[in-house]
């Protein structure tokens, strides 16, 4: 998700930083913008002058003191609460105001995070990007508590200058997208554990008679089997309802290591990757 941001950002002709404190996650991250952009030339969809020159808007760095200066920071950690909070107090120590503290989470209270920074919360909103970046046009933007209308106000207008549009949603466990979705993904490993049918029919039925471009599980394994198990714990976790707990069989693929496209393996096998 870092990397397609970063991408979007500098085909909007803005600089950007791209931070990671693991080295081989920014060289994946590399790799990604390189064979996107080199994709995007071999279509004819932009020339090869606009490729490297939105390439060379990316720089990438270890720690947030290399990209100081920013006028916009936007998280794209992991759903974890904490390490989230940590990630703000050092992003409200390298980017001081007026910069926006944007966190890109998918379920996590806005409030909460924004709690982490004090007198600074104003500055923090959430700006949900959907996976692919590049490809998927909605940003659902969610003010916690104490965002400013200034802050909001900004958010919008970089989504629109980013391509996307700008859709706002309340700070509630799993804003509209991922609370709508999500329970349909965990009914779907439901049904597959009670035999219903198996992953490729239900993705089948899901696909022809619903008009879906992509089946439920293909989809959980798209997003990672571990991301759709977090967020289904911060849904049960927030709105207090059993329903949202996640299913058994998704548990357990998660434990085994079966992550879905990202390990080569969850409902589905990738072998190439």
């Amino acid at each position: 998700m870092g990397a397609g941001i970063a991408l979007i950002c500098a085909q909007s002709a803005l600089r950007v930083t791209q931070v990671d404190v693991k080295p081989e996650q920014l060289e994946r991250a590399k790799n990604y913008h390189r064979k996107t952009m080199d994709r995007s030339v071999e279509k004819q969809r932009i020339s090869r002058a606009d490729a490297d020159a939105a390439l060379s808007r990316i720089h990438y760095a270890s720690c947030m003191s290399d990209a100081s200066g920013a006028e916009w920071a936007i998280e794209a950690a992991t759903e974890n609460l904490e390490l989230k909070k940590q990630i703000f107090k050092q992003m409200q120590q390298a980017f001081p105001a007026p910069a926006v503290l944007a966190t890109n989470t998918s379920s996590i209270s806005i409030t909460d995070i924004g709690a982490a920074v004090g007198a600074d919360a104003g500055r923090v909103i959430g700006m949900h990007f959907f996976n692919p970046v590049p490809v998927m046009a909605l940003v659902e933007v969610i003010n916690g508590l104490a965002t400013t209308a200034e802050t909001t106000r900004r958010t919008i207008e970089l989504a629109t200058a980013l391509g996307k549009t700008a859709v706002p949603a309340n700070d509630r466990a799993g804003f509209v997208s991922n609370r709508v979705l999500m329970p349909m993904i965990n009914e779907a490993f439901y049904a597959w554990m009670e035999g219903v049918a198996g992953p490729e029919q239900i993705d089948q039925i899901m696909k022809l008679g619903c008009n879906f471009p992509m089946g439920p599980l293909r989809l959980a394994d798209f997003i990672g089997l571990d991301v759709c198990h977090d967020i289904m714990m911060v849904l049960h976790r927030e709105l207090g309802n059993p329903k949202y707990f996640p299913c058994p069989l998704l548990r357990q693929l998660v434990l085994a290591g079966r992550l879905g496209d990202k390990s080569g393996r969850g409902v589905f096998e990738y072998p190439a990757k």
